[in-house]
């Protein structure tokens, strides 16, 4: 695996309506979308410009009847999975999924931080690397967004596990700071306190579009529901936060054409 200990190497889309939801994001992002090869699961993979960016799988029954709903996850490389996952439980995290392995792919195992948010870390079996988060590219991740009880802690916590480090930060008022996250000498995203009234702790992950206006008008006409934006952010360009039509919260960033 050519990419580092701690980079965000892929990103799934857990779903309670795995055609719908392909129909969706390919209409707002552009994504093509195809049938993993010796998936027992109908897991599909999510593609742009002949590169893959991500997965989209239906939700496990066992994990809805548990109360889990539509959701985006990241996996986060790492270069041993069983011990990154046996650390994480001993410094308070959980885990979901043991390590396991995926023939062809790699190994894997599903866990969650101290305040619950939860996340894959993976091993892959080659050497190839990935491009899920490139911010150069529309398609692609941008932006990685951690919304938490506790942003301390929570930094700690995986610079700890992952190697990140703190970078600027932008002073939100009452919500305290918006703190980046460096990694690999670049900016891969940032944490925040998640607002009283908004949804649980997890990570939103923003995918670049060439055209937010274009983007958000995709998103209503494809039955999603903007949350939030178009707002501007620094360096130019827009984000929105929004719902795909089961729910699934995810980010869009991208220039204003018009």
């Amino acid at each position: 695996m050519a990419n580092q200990h701690g980079d965000f190497i892929w990103y799934e889309l857990l779903t309670n309506d795995a055609g719908a939801a392909a129909r969706f994001y390919g209409a707002v992002v552009g994504w093509q979308t195809r049938a993993a090869e010796g998936s027992d699961r109908g897991y599909q993979i999510l593609g742009i410009g002949g590169e893959d960016v991500g997965g989209l799988m239906t939700l496990p029954a066992d994990a809805e009847r548990a109360g889990m709903r539509p959701t985006w996850l990241g996996y986060v490389g790492v270069d041993d999975v069983d011990a990154t996952a046996a650390e994480i439980v001993r410094a308070g995290g959980t885990q979901h999924m043991p390590p396991t392995d995926i023939p062809g792919v790699g190994r894997f195992a599903m866990l969650a931080d101290p305040q619950e948010v939860v996340f894959y870390v993976m091993r892959g079996a080659t050497d190839g690397t990935s491009t899920a988060f490139d911010q150069g590219k529309t398609g692609h991740c941008n932006w990685n967004e951690l919304a938490t009880t506790d942003p301390a802690a929570a930094l700690a916590f995986y610079s700890a596990h992952f190697g990140w480090a703190k970078g600027d930060a932008m002073p939100m008022g009452e919500m305290g700071d918006y703190q980046f996250i460096d990694h690999g000498g670049r900016t891969i995203g940032a944490v925040m306190k998640r607002t009283p009234e908004g949804p649980p702790p997890a990570w939103n992950f923003y995918f670049g579009v060439e055209d937010i206006d274009g983007a958000a008008k995709a998103v209503s006409a494809n039955g999603g529901a903007i949350h939030y934006g178009p707002a501007e952010v620094p360096g130019g360009v827009f984000i929105i936060v929004a719902g795909d039509p089961q729910g699934a919260l995810f980010g869009l960033v991208g220039p204003r054409r018009s």
